[in-house]
């Protein structure tokens, strides 16, 4: 009884640390792309500058 109680601790535990190891590679992720679209904006605005500066 007491084994089947474990077994079932020990899958729910291992669930549960899968999915928050998921998690984080997920936030972790996201966070990286928001670094990449900001750097991206960056440099479209700057290219969107100097074309004003060029063209006025």
């Amino acid at each position: 009884m007491y084994s089947s109680i474990m077994l079932i601790c020990a899958v729910l535990a291992s669930l549960a640390s899968g999915v928050l190891a998921a998690y984080g590679i997920c936030i972790a992720m996201f966070n990286i792309f928001r670094i990449h679209a900001r750097q991206v904006a960056v440099k479209s605005a700057r290219g969107v500058a100097s074309a004003r500066v060029v063209q006025g």
